[in-house]
């Protein structure tokens, strides 16, 4: 295994094919696994190999595939099948920009999004232990229909040939072992086994199975790696089969997770990208996604029902039935239930966003509250300032967004509205019920709404004969020398 820190010579990811089964205007490789793009996962497994050089074969829907291989590695080299014509003539256009690599090529799919790694590497290390032409992955399965059966020597110790299903006879479809489609060549042996395909076979096409056969003709050794974990082989060609694998690869997600010192109270009802750090004695209830970027410091609670996309949760916080995008949660405090925590929003800690209170691009200091029914966005919320239940920070004025500077420790009043751009100084107090224009200076009360004026006898004479009418006359009769009416 000590050979295992020599890089491999090239990496050959196949994904020009149509998946058309998908019925998607979106690229088969771009449909995500636990929040990556299937094609994604491909290039993480392939670079735990080293290799000097890495090409992905592109055909269908290439324009998608070569924009997110530029955004999500760069280092990538793509070679082009302009027609599906089968594995063999795929990998053929793979090895056009390593005219004169030497060494070992692997060739995987981008389709295969369990597939680690760690599983390339011993692959690897099992080709270099042989002494091999090639080596390749194979599994078990109670049922191989649709895969190419292994067919192996008389002693059973090495590979003689891959039979595609549509050219198996009735014994080799009997066969349980599998080619996975994932393999280790020597570039030599590769380049004259691809010179030597033909497309005599029931579908037509270049098998690149058929470069097994070839290698065993000459003498060479071919030996496969059994993989006990099906799961790793497993390819993707329609949206039932991404939903098997994605349930898998979060089940997988879920129990590390666990073992790390995570509480999930239900599994079946909590789905975590792979990108996701979570820190120990966090718990997590049921209903619960925790996506992109996110991470948990330890001691914090999520959920029930709450998704976090890209959010940082720090020790001991609460999230509970909250949405929370691209924010920040500060250690202690607590957001929800019912509330949206948008891109910019950051509370600080012992912080408080509650009930329906939606923000953006807010700033919350440490021990700042806005519990009830409010709308904060563009603004600096000071520590320890309480934002009273329906407080609206009007930043918006038609043509462009304004910013509101609420100092530290002061009280916003009720169903105020805080008209930005606009400024609240430290230790102030905003009157219930004010709309604000302009500044309020460091302990000062703004109370900024038309005095109250009651109307002496306006029922009886605008509602006179109906039910008001007469529980204010009860009413006025029960309290002797009070004119309600």
């Amino acid at each position: 295994m000590a050979e295992q820190g020599r890089g491999v010579a090239g990496v050959v990811v196949l994904a020009a094919g149509a998946g058309t089964r998908m019925k998607s205007k979106t690229s088969k490789l771009l449909h995500q696994v636990a929040g990556r793009s299937m094609l994604s996962h491909a290039i993480s497994a392939a670079d735990a190999l080293t290799p000097q050089n890495l090409v992905v074969v592109v055909g269908h829907q290439r324009e998608q595939v070569e924009e997110h291989l530029t955004e999500i590695a760069p280092h990538v080299v793509t070679a082009v099948q302009e027609s599906q014509n089968g594995t063999g003539d795929a990998v053929r256009c793979g090895l056009a920009p390593l005219a004169d690599v030497r060494g070992e090529v692997v060739v995987t799919y981008g389709d295969v999004p369990l597939l680690t790694g760690e599983t390339l590497l011993e692959l690897v290390e099992t080709h270099r232990r042989h002494g091999d032409a090639v080596t390749l992955l194979t599994a078990v399965l109670d049922d191989p229909t649709g895969y190419g059966r292994i067919v192996r020597d008389d002693d059973g110790d090495q590979v003689a040939a891959i039979v595609e299903q549509k050219d198996c006879t009735p014994e080799q479809a009997g066969i349980a072992e599998i080619n996975a489609g994932i393999y280790v060549f020597d570039a030599d042996v590769l380049r004259e086994g691809l010179a030597s395909l033909t497309t005599d076979n029931a579908q037509g096409e270049l098998y690149l199975t058929d470069v097994v056969r070839f290698a065993r003709g000459r003498g060479l050794s071919v030996h496969s790696m059994v993989l006990a974990d099906r799961w790793q082989t497993e390819g993707v060609n329609d949206r039932v089969q991404l939903a098997t694998l994605n349930k898998e690869y979060n089940r997988r997600l879920v129990e590390k997770w666990q073992r790390a010192g995570v509480t999930i109270v239900d599994p079946d009802t909590t789905w975590l990208h792979d990108t996701v750090d979570l820190g120990s004695d966090v718990t997590i209830l049921p209903g619960t996604s925790l996506e992109g970027a996110t991470s948990v410091a330890s001691g914090a609670t999520i959920g029930p029902d709450t998704t976090l996309l890209d959010v940082e949760v720090g020790a001991d916080a609460t999230v509970v039935r909250s949405h929370v995008v691209l924010a920040t949660i500060g250690a202690g405090a607590s957001v929800g239930p019912y509330a949206y925590l948008r891109p910019g929003t950051e509370l600080g800690a012992g912080g408080k966003i509650g009930t329906f209170v939606e923000t953006k691009n807010a700033r919350f200091g440490p021990g700042a509250k806005a519990s009830h029914l409010s709308y904060v966005g563009d603004a600096e919320v000071g520590e320890g300032t309480n934002i009273g239940a329906g407080v609206i920070v009007a930043n918006y004025d038609g043509v462009a967004k304004h910013r509101t500077v609420v100092g530290r420790e002061s009280f916003v009043g009720s169903n105020s509205v805080l008209v930005a751009p606009v400024t609240v100084g430290d230790g102030a107090y905003v009157a219930a019920g004010s709309a604000l224009t302009d500044a309020v200076g460091p302990g000062e009360l703004a109370i900024a709404r038309g005095r109250q004026r009651n109307i002496p006898g306006w029922v009886a004479s605008r509602r006179a004969g109906t039910k008001t009418h007469q529980a204010a006359t009860d009413a006025s009769e029960n309290n002797e020398g009070t004119h309600l009416l």
